[in-house]
């Protein structure tokens, strides 16, 4: 993810039970039982109440309302289009990303919540849309305010847990404040070199893994503590990419070993599942010490990886789906298909196009009806989401 928006603008105990699943949904007019089992999550008593629980999700979506449980949809402009909003309320839509062109402020921001929240009263999947942005912290904010500091500022902090700590806060009650309740952050890349990618706008903690991971789930901790959900990114590490390693612009390996993936990339990722990160974001750099052939949120193997080896359950999410590391021969409904084969549960349209969302939808829901996406792996990375979205407010 790039940090080249604007000035203040990058690009782009919440419940440890949030891995519960749907107990049935119908897809194409047949039922779909769970594999999973049944909904143990427990609701912040702060959520709103018109939403069910984890479990009293309705039955009888169709497999377009289905596949809209794994797209986040972006768009431009201050305002919501109405295309955006009839999605919404057909229950099309797990939820939105906010940049720096749709936010004047977090009064106007709030306003245009409210706009979704109606529409998505409409919809038949009766829980909270996923509002999101990139709030990490220093020059990497799309909301003015904290977290102030920077994750390198932190690190270099006279006492960085509590710093840690402190951003996690405020970034949580920041946008949370503003009617959001998911930060795509902290960014847990272990950088190597001073300048390189990761450094270039201070986005990580510092060069030592041990500390980026301590620091991560201080983050976390305390922003989760506000139900705002954290994600941890970009897995398996972007640290190791170079100054002009930008996978937004081009591809981008990475050739680390895998004990030096596992020892130093992977590591802060086992403090974060500890401290109940709710989400991991994939890198779309490859990794031939993993996979040669993939970016890692194409690939299968990378997904294992997080699930196996580091022992994560939550929601995986991509990088933005449009990133040019990925093959320009993929359309946007191959790359949809392509990374929930591979195992990714939400899918991240951020173009600021609503038709890159629907674009998305509209591949999804034809690769579940004739099968190239199994309806039982795809049902249970729904339910994830599903549990995701019933567990905050």
């Amino acid at each position: 993810m790039d940090a080249s928006d604007s000035p203040h603008i990058g690009r782009r105990t919440v419940l440890a039970g949030a891995g519960a699943a749907v107990a049935a949904l119908v897809v194409g007019g047949r039922a779909l039982a769970s594999s999973s089992p049944t909904p143990t999550a427990t609701t912040s008593s702060s959520a709103t109440s018109a939403y069910p629980q984890a479990g009293a999700v309705p039955a009888g979506l169709t497999e377009r309302q289905l596949a809209g449980q794994r797209v986040i949809y972006s768009y431009p402009g201050h305002t919501p289009p109405a295309s955006l909003l009839k999605k919404i309320g057909a229950g099309e839509v797990a939820g939105v990303i906010f940049f720096a062109e749709n936010i004047t402020s977090a009064k106007q921001l709030a306003t245009v919540v409210r706009q979704l929240e109606k529409a998505n009263r409409s919809s038949p999947v009766r829980l909270p849309l996923l509002l999101m942005t990139d709030q990490e912290g220093g020059q990497v904010r799309r909301l003015p305010g904290a977290p102030a500091l920077s994750e390198k500022q932190i690190g270099l902090a006279s006492d960085p847990v509590a710093a840690a700590k402190a951003a996690g806060t405020g970034a949580g009650k920041n946008l949370a404040g503003a009617g959001l309740n998911l930060n795509l952050a902290p960014v847990l890349d272990v950088y190597r070199k001073t300048g390189d990618f990761t450094d270039q706008a201070q986005r990580s903690y510092g060069k030592n893994a041990a500390q980026v991971g301590k620091l991560g789930a201080a983050f976390i901790t305390a922003q989760q503590h506000t139900v705002v959900a954290a994600t941890a990114k970009h897995f398996p590490g972007l640290g190791a990419a170079s100054a002009h390693q930008n996978t937004d612009l081009g591809p981008v390996t990475l050739t680390q070993s895998l004990t030096t993936l596992r020892t130093v990339d992977e590591a802060p990722y086992q403090q974060a599942v500890a401290a109940g990160t709710q989400l991991v974001m994939l890198s779309w750099a490859v990794y031939p010490a993993l996979d040669a052939h993939h970016p890692a949120g194409l690939s299968a193997a990378v997904v294992k990886e997080l699930r196996t080896h580091v022992g994560f359950k939550g929601v995986t999410i991509t990088d933005a789906l449009e990133a040019k590391a990925i093959s320009p021969t993929l359309t946007t409904g191959d790359r949809a298909v392509r990374a929930a084969e591979a195992g990714m549960d939400l899918l991240l349209c951020s173009s600021r196009e609503v038709s890159q969302g629907e674009s998305a939808v509209t591949s999804l829901t034809t690769a579940l009806h004739n099968k190239t996406l199994p309806a039982t792996p795809f049902h249970d990375a729904a339910a994830r989401v599903t549990a995701l979205r019933a567990a905050l407010r």
